[in-house]
């Protein structure tokens, strides 16, 4: 049984994007693998605080991920 983590910024996705987050996963496993997958498919959301999460040294927080989703692509 696949078991897939989503680790989030907490407070940058709210509750309905993370159940679209579980659904878009589950289906994707179910996509490789078949119907049969779906009942045992573990997704789990697991969110960290604001600024306990670093890239390159620098603590990220929810503010900074947000600023950069509203930054042209």
């Amino acid at each position: 049984m696949p078991l897939v983590d989503i680790e989030l910024i907490e407070g940058v996705f709210d509750d309905d994007q993370k159940q679209r987050m579980i659904r878009d996963v589950t289906e994707a496993m179910v996509g490789v693998e078949g119907e049969a997958m779906r009942g045992v498919t573990w997704v789990r959301v697991q969110e960290i605080a604001s600024g306990e999460w670093a890239i390159g040294g620098k603590p990220m927080t929810a503010e900074a991920v947000k600023a950069a989703q509203s930054e042209p692509a």
